[in-house]
């Protein structure tokens, strides 16, 4: 079992830049074959370009997730859907050589625990892994019991990256924003939390973050100082990274602002990617 901080050994960075590989609607999706990704090769074909362009600007690490599956099953996806993204994120764990990361929409996490561990991807994101929370696909409850056991049962060497207060939700309770992220940790015995914004693409609270970043920072494990990372996981740009990481965030994940258009469904830019990991890059070396 990996302590709590162990996944940022897997990121060749001290501030890990986590790019996005949104799929287009899988077969079985409403949407799949109304676009330019027509079949199951140009699935594919979408997202290697994706992940090869992540990778060549200089990511620390891709999550593959099916974006274009909206509407969400809650919390079970069918059989396809765990096929399909199995074979999509073999494809892409086997093109690129940063940590690839799964997250199954809307919150399977143990779909996403068995793609991880059948594709040799490094991690999963959980949107709810404790706690409950109001969306639009009904109550979502967290299965942290499940996950981790499944990840033992699996022998998975993959580590959890879980939300606090995810975005296109509402916390169901009392339960303010540094009490869920502590027990994202030591109750769900997440190797990580997730701060972001109210939907994808908006800008994450600084506050916000910083609550977060102070609640788990006196955090021990046998006596010992360890706390575990907190990452951006919503409206990061090359203008407000900065900013991020002066808050305390130990990386970002990144979706909408690598896009073409800054377009959370267009393709991968090269050129976006580029400049945001340099001011990453840049801060990063101005705090050493």
């Amino acid at each position: 079992m990996e302590t709590v901080s162990a996944i940022m050994d897997r990121f060749d960075a001290s501030h890990p830049v986590i790019g996005m590989v949104h799929l287009p609607p899988l077969p079985g999706a409403p949407g799949f074959g109304d676009g330019d990704e027509d079949d199951r090769a140009a699935i594919r074909r979408r997202a290697l370009a994706d992940a090869r362009r992540l990778e060549a600007g200089g990511v620390d690490g891709i999550i593959v997730e099916n974006f274009g599956d909206a509407p969400f099953y809650p919390d079970d996806v069918p059989k396809h859907v765990v096929a399909e993204m199995t074979a999509t994120a073999t494809a892409v764990t086997d093109a690129v050589d940063v940590p690839v990361g799964i997250n199954v929409l809307r919150n399977d996490a143990a779909a996403a625990v068995s793609v991880a561990a059948a594709a040799d991807a490094a991690f999963v994101r959980v949107n709810v892994h404790v706690g409950s929370a109001a969306t639009d696909q009904g109550v979502l409850e967290g299965r942290a019991h499940e996950t981790l056991r499944l990840r033992d049962r699996l022998a998975a060497d993959v580590s959890i990256l879980a939300d606090v207060h995810v975005k296109h939700a509402s916390p169901i309770g009392d339960r303010d924003i540094e009490r869920a992220a502590l027990e994202a940790v030591e109750r769900g015995r997440a190797d990580g939390v997730i701060v972001s914004g109210p939907g994808t693409g908006a800008e994450t609270s600084l506050a916000d973050l910083e609550r977060v970043v102070d609640a788990l920072a006196d955090r021990t494990t046998d006596g010992e100082r360890d706390r575990p990372p907190v990452f951006v996981g919503s409206g990061v740009t090359s203008d407000t990274v900065g900013d991020c990481l002066a808050a305390g965030a130990d990386g970002v994940i990144v979706g909408t602002a690598l896009k073409r258009g800054g377009e959370t469904t267009s393709p991968i830019s090269r050129d976006r990617v580029d400049e945001l990991v340099g001011t990453v890059r840049d801060a990063a070396s101005s705090d050493d």
